[in-house]
């Protein structure tokens, strides 16, 4: 359309001005420039309103015409405030627009003159509404386009509606603005690739949390491949159930370590990992003391948010034994203490608190989290196991607001033997990074539920595993034999990682194991002399070592059983020659699934079709149909990553 646009004419332009300048003048009767006499008849801008003025005698009168005025500026001024429109003038149009000005500063000029007399009639009156709250309005009035700014703006917590929903439509999320990502998650990078003789001990502590598994799969079924930050291997892996080797004698769990093949690198190897904890009869437990801190602020005003909550809480209730206790605290919108202390077989009763809860406001009422700590703690007798389960999106407004200060309450608290757990609830603004923190300061498990079947898995089929711990900071440290480990590097448990020194301090916190949980650890090792090393010996180092032991690396684990103060050793050796299970060629399958996700760049030419066909391999019986998902998974992220 601009190529087709002819050059401007400036002389076809002037010859046009010029024309319409002297059809205007025919039009009013004279072809002549008007001259200005002193005789001329009585016009001008204020003559209407001066003559208005010398005929008006009362106070009052006068008064209400300036608020006219007054009211027609505050109209128009945002509109002359913006000013004109720049317009680029030829020569002759600038000259002609000079003599007009000319004529026109005379004529203002002389009729300043004549309204001197009743200016100071106008200042009174005038003063007195510059003065008025009409006036305040005018004077933080926005610009014509100022409102346009709020369309852009982030929208608040509470939903802005586009239109209200036909009658009879029920899902009201299909009307609201989408919400602003403010997602949080931690950042880590991967774990990076060490060299056995310069660094030969690696120390973490292990983690049950699933919640990153619930969130990437919530992501690839929107159509969107997750962000690298959010997918943290381990917690996919630890998704699942296996069957290992139960413990033996009176110990929590068992350990096993065990070689097995890389399914992405032949010359590689991986060291399995594995941690299965005790399964004791659910009549021989401990009665279980329960809070819940529910987040009821604006933005849970969605159906996968409260009203799932309470939807997973009631599945959570039929599991619950007569002699369990319930209570319910809120906070933001409705804040306080909304259900006391109730034995769990009423369960009438505590439904009908859950049913009351709406969803509004953005503001504590009171200190959340201290009020559900200290009923936690008034329901508490002797041999009870008390645990606060804290349903978030993301708000974590609970009464103390310095994170630091916040986390190290919660450290506090957990000595008194009361647990956090944390659930996430919808999209938008979860933020998985406190998440992850208060969780595993309270000495806690943090999950994500996006759908009644993910409330199912976690309240319901684990609920043993995730109420009821076995054992308390888990320390893994494995020291490998430089002599047959060249390289190694640890699959996850980024957020995880400990100091070396801090394996055999019993002050620092690590994970907890629940009972009947099971917990996987993966390291990738490159024997000595395999061509997939990556790195180069160093010249000056001092030669490799040699030893007789065939020993890839050896395995120590820290642990406390709830209550106690002083830590447990385990320790077993990390040998060659070990056969694959199912289960851990499907937990291969799944670390390799997490790192294409990040892009790892230690696959190679791994690729989503092999990952695929190793999971269908070692499905095995898949009672859940969990992993039978997880191939589904893998399909959808192979279709979105082309």
């Amino acid at each position: 359309m601009q190529a087709a646009t002819p050059a401007p004419n400036v002389a076809r332009k002037a010859e046009n001005i010029a024309l319409a300048e002297k059809n205007f003048a025919t039009r009013q009767e004279t072809a002549t420039q008007p001259r200005f006499t002193s005789d001329r008849p009585k016009q001008g801008l204020f003559r209407g309103v001066i003559s208005m003025l010398s005929s008006i005698s009362t106070r009052h009168a006068l008064t209400a015409t300036t608020a006219i005025v007054a009211i027609g500026l505050f109209v128009y001024l945002p509109t002359l405030q913006q000013g004109p429109t720049p317009v680029t003038l030829t020569e002759a149009e600038t000259r002609s627009r000079l003599e007009v000005d000319d004529q026109i500063a005379q004529a203002a000029q002389q009729e300043a003159e004549e309204t001197d007399a009743l200016s100071g009639q106008l200042v009174e009156p005038l003063a007195e509404i510059a003065a008025s709250p009409m006036a305040d309005i005018a004077a933080t009035r926005p610009a014509a386009m100022e409102p346009m700014a709020g369309v852009l703006a982030p929208p608040s917590a509470a939903k802005r509606m586009l239109a209200p929903p036909p009658p009879g439509y029920d899902n009201r999320d299909q009307f609201a603005l989408p919400e602003v990502d403010t997602e949080a998650y931690p950042e880590a990078e991967p774990n990076a690739l060490k060299i056995t003789t310069e660094e030969s001990v690696s120390t973490f502590s292990i983690d049950v949390d699933t919640a990153s598994y619930a969130i990437l799969r919530s992501s690839l079924n929107a159509g969107q491949l997750p962000n690298p930050e959010q997918v943290r291997i381990e917690e996919m892996v630890n998704y699942f159930p296996y069957d290992y080797t139960a413990p033996l004698d009176e110990l929590p769990f068992s350990t096993r370590a065990t070689v097995i093949d890389t399914p992405w690198n032949s010359e590689t190897q991986l060291v399995h990992i594995a941690l299965q904890g005790q399964k004791p009869a659910l009549d021989a437990r401990p009665p279980l003391n329960l809070v819940f801190l529910i987040d009821t602020s604006g933005s849970m005003d969605e159906r996968n948010k409260l009203p799932l909550l309470k939807q997973s809480f009631q599945l959570m209730l039929a599991q619950l034994r007569p002699e369990d206790k319930v209570a319910i605290v809120t906070y933001a919108g409705s804040a306080g203490q909304v259900l006391d202390p109730t034995p769990a077989s009423d369960r009438a009763t505590i439904m009908a608190a859950l049913d009351k809860l709406d969803a509004g406001g953005s503001t504590a009422g009171q200190a959340g989290l201290q009020q559900a700590y200290a009923t936690a703690e008034a329901m508490t007798e002797e041999g009870d196991v008390s645990r606060i389960i804290l349903a978030t999106d993301g708000d974590f407004n609970v009464g103390i607001d310095d994170p630091d200060e916040l986390e190290d309450f919660i450290a506090r608290k957990r000595q008194t033997g009361t647990y956090l757990s944390v659930l996430g609830f919808g999209r938008g603004n979860l933020d998985d990074a406190t998440m992850q923190a208060l969780a595993q300061n309270g000495n806690g498990q943090a999950a994500y539920i996006d759908t009644l079947s993910e409330a199912q898995k976690t309240l319901v089929d684990q609920l043993s595993g995730a109420l009821f711990p076995i054992a308390n900071d888990v320390k893994i440290q494995v020291e490998f034999n430089p002599a047959q480990i060249a390289e190694y590097r640890l699959i996850g448990y980024e957020t995880r990682a400990l100091n070396r020194e801090d394996f055999n301090n019993d002050r620092v916190d690590a994970g907890e194991i629940g009972a009947g949980h099971a917990v996987t650890a993966l390291y990738e090792v490159t024997p000595v002399g395999s061509p997939a090393r990556l790195s180069d010996p160093l010249r000056y180092q001092a030669a490799e070592v040699t030893a007789t032991s065939k020993e890839y690396g050896f395995l120590r684990l820290r642990y406390k059983r709830p209550g106690e103060e002083t830590s447990a050793l385990i320790e077993t050796p990390i040998l060659p020659g070990g056969d694959a299970t199912t289960d851990m060629q499907f937990a291969a399958a799944i670390a390799g699934f997490g790192q294409l996700l990040q892009n790892s760049p230690y696959l190679g030419n791994w690729s989503y079709t092999q990952a695929i066909d190793l999971a269908n391999t070692a499905k095995g019986e898949d009672a859940f149909g969990y992993r039978a998902q997880a191939v589904q998974l893998m399909r959808l992220a192979d279709s979105l990553s082309q």
